[in-house]
């Protein structure tokens, strides 16, 4: 299988970034093919129906729905902000969903969290849910939220913790096997 994976923070020192390295080198274990892009990637202006009348759609916009439809599935880490979605985040959504026919439509999508809070960002999860589904994904019913994500790190870029390492296994194991089901 081949899964596309980013996290949706531009800073390269996020806890986000650090938990796709995570799930990607997991997803690398269990044998499937990983293709991990930066959110840089993919920067866009602030969707604005003008500026999609004069422009059309930023090429940025199109390289994303590329990469996502050649995967079997998405996965995003993404931070919480103010107890909701990223700007950025929202705003890649909203260019998406302009392309005719709806790109998001049965993407399978894994959301993931890491944040510095008790929460692990589930709430900022559960507002990226809703235009997601809004605009047709099926997002994986578990998210994987990583709290007080600034010491859950080891040097090596791994979880320290072993039984949220197993949470993390089992939830990308339980996806994965999702997405074969889909498959058949």
């Amino acid at each position: 299988m081949k899964l596309f994976m980013f996290a949706a923070s531009l800073r390269q020192a996020s806890i986000n970034k650090k938990l796709i390295r995570v799930i990607a080198d997991k997803a690398r274990q269990l044998g499937h093919e990983v293709d991990l892009a930066e959110f840089s990637e993919f920067e866009l202006p602030l969707y604005n129906g003008d500026t999609q009348d004069n422009n059309g759609i930023p090429a940025a916009a199109t390289a994303f729905v590329k990469r996502m439809q050649q995967a079997d599935g998405t996965l995003i880490a993404s931070p919480e902000y103010n107890f909701s979605i990223p700007g950025i985040l929202k705003n890649l959504i909203d260019w998406v969903s302009r392309i005719s026919p709806m790109p998001w439509q049965d993407q399978r999508i894994l959301l993931c969290s890491a944040s510095p809070a008790l929460v692990g960002g589930n709430r900022g999860l559960w507002a990226t849910r809703m235009p997601l589904e809004a605009c047709g994904a099926l997002v994986y019913p578990d998210m994987f939220s990583l709290a007080a994500a600034y010491d859950a790190f080891m040097e090596n870029g791994q979880l320290k913790d072993a039984a949220l390492q197993q949470r993390l296994h089992n939830t990308l194991e339980k996806f994965l096997l999702l997405l074969q089901k889909l498959a058949s």
